[in-house]
């Protein structure tokens, strides 16, 4: 089973940009931490960031031709206004799950409102790194689920 972890814009930048609301963990740590967890749950962890939009659109369309079980996504400020990533992650048949480091709901006003809300699964949000972790145990088991439909 593989799930796919999609890393929005300035994710790049974990460990470096607002510690305060990010922590010092870096994007290669978070990802190493979903690898370990996803061998203990007997998955496949696939990670990808990137900066441009476009980029993160081709992303999910090739997840939808690969039929992957899941997909988590933390896509930064794009949450907040992408009607394009939106509109990709729409296509998807596999559950999705929305995540967050930081408590989005106590941030600034236009960061409350997510345009994915009404198509994916969930949203786990302002547990920092362990928002990916729950992001992960949530995606396998709808994903564990919907197979043995």
């Amino acid at each position: 089973m593989r799930i796919l972890m999609l890393h929005g814009i300035n994710h790049n930048m974990f460990g470096k940009r607002d510690p305060k609301q990010y922590g010092t963990i870096t994007l290669d740590e978070i990802n190493a931490t979903l690898t370990t967890l996803g061998t203990e749950l007997g998955v496949e962890v696939e990670a990808y960031q990137t900066n441009h939009e476009g980029e993160m659109c081709e992303r999910i369309h090739q997840a939808y031709q690969d039929q992957v079980a899941a997909v988590l996504i933390n896509a930064g400020a794009w949450t907040h206004y992408s009607y394009g990533i939106r509109d990709a992650l729409a296509i998807l048949t596999c559950p999705i799950v929305e995540l967050h480091m930081s408590n989005i709901h106590a941030r600034e006003v236009f960061r409350h409102h997510s345009v994915f809300g009404e198509i994916v699964m969930g949203q786990i949000c302002g547990f920092g790194v362990d928002s990916y972790l729950l992001g992960l145990r949530a995606a396998v088991s709808a994903a564990r689920a919907r197979a043995s439909d």
